[in-house]
């Protein structure tokens, strides 16, 4: 199990003899469980995934290459865990520090006489940062369908139509595929897609309005996100010089993403960029994120960010620029790092529609 091979490399170089994970995400990750109770304990040369009885049989069908144990009521969950840590001859148990409330420490702590627990630093974050191509794969159908639902939803684009009904649109297209949401989306228009993640309204498009569409699918635990801006019936001079410019840091940031290059030097040129028009005060976030199991998956494209780009990573690249009173356009791809550039695995137009289409 590769996962597993990989959190015990990372193991062996922290020092950490056994570990306890929690979190839902990195057990997720770690073993393929899906549901909303798991636990698993890593050792050297063993591991447990424990859940409880609801979700025995799911357990039984994801988890493929760690030995399951359950309980039921009323037996307790702390306990058992307990149990089960013993059972393995653990005597010195990591807990991921990050992710772990006092509560829940004390609730361990009373359950686990004879083990000593000692706090873990983050172990999963540059682990979930390097995807295999079997997530990457993942993430690509999502982006497929993200793709797909984008091209829809071009039809609803027209004065009149509110932005709930939009959103609505988008939600159940991303279903029908036998995907879930990632998020729920966001559709702004007008003067209101100065929001950056603005919750869709009442409001009706109407002519002349940008309107801001960020969206993802979930497959299989994975997850896309990619953003589009359109204009309603009539694109002026100054929608269109937004865009243009808004699009040209976006292209020139995916060019500049390599292997070595680190994450806030990408973000610094696409503000560069938008300074050249005196934009660049209207764009407060960072570039982009990274994504996978989360969609703000570990790591950040942004002005504070220590990452340095590695083949693997998948990130999303979306600069934008919000002006009050006017309006905002986002552009948002999602690109996994190669040898030497980027794939680029959403490829929805990123050409300036303005529609409804005569």
């Amino acid at each position: 199990m590769q996962t597993l091979e990989r959190l015990r490399a990372k193991m062996r170089a922290a020092d950490v003899e056994a570990i306890l994970v929690a979190d839902a995400t990195n057990v997720g990750w770690l073993t393929g469980f899906s549901g909303s109770f798991g636990r698993a304990i890593v050792t050297a040369d063993g591991a447990v995934f424990v859940t409880d009885s609801r979700y025995t049989l799911q357990a039984q069908e994801e988890v493929k290459e760690i030995p399951v144990a359950s309980f039921a009521s009323p037996k307790d969950g702390d306990e058992f865990v307990a149990e089960q840590a013993k059972a393995l001859g653990v005597t010195r148990l990591g807990f991921e520090a990050a992710n772990t409330t006092y509560a829940q420490w004390q609730k361990w702590t009373d359950k686990m006489a004879g083990i000593e627990l000692v706090p873990v630093g983050d172990l999963f974050g540059e682990l979930r940062l390097i995807k295999s191509e079997e997530e990457v794969e993942k993430i690509r159908k999502a982006c497929a369908i993200a793709d797909a639902c984008f091209s829809h939803v071009l039809r609803l684009i027209q004065p009149g139509v509110r932005e709930y009904d939009i959103a609505l649109e988008i939600e159940f297209f991303i279903r029908r595929q036998g995907a879930e949401i990632a998020f729920p989306p966001i559709v702004v228009s007008g003067e209101r897609s100065a929001r950056p993640h603005g919750k869709p309204s009442e409001k009706l498009l109407e002519i002349g309005d940008f309107v801001t569409m960020d969206f993802g699918a979930r497959v299989e635990g994975y997850n896309s996100d990619i953003t589009r801006t359109v204009v309603v019936g009539h694109a002026s001079d100054r929608h269109r010089a937004v865009y243009e410019l808004v699009l040209e840091a976006q292209m020139e940031a995916l060019h500049a993403i390599r292997p070595g290059k680190l994450a806030k030097d990408i973000d610094q040129l696409t503000r560069d960029i938008l300074n050249t028009q005196d934009l660049a005060k209207y764009f407060g976030h960072g570039l982009g994120h990274g994504l996978g199991k989360l969609v703000h998956d570990g790591g950040r494209l942004g002005p504070n960010s220590e990452n340095v780009i590695e083949p693997g990573q998948v990130w999303t690249v979306e600069p934008g620029v919000y002006i009050p009173g006017f309006g905002g356009v986002r552009i948002e791809d999602d690109v996994v790092v190669t040898s030497d550039g980027v794939e680029i695995l959403t490829h929805s137009t990123k050409e300036l529609l303005v529609l409804p289409q005569a």
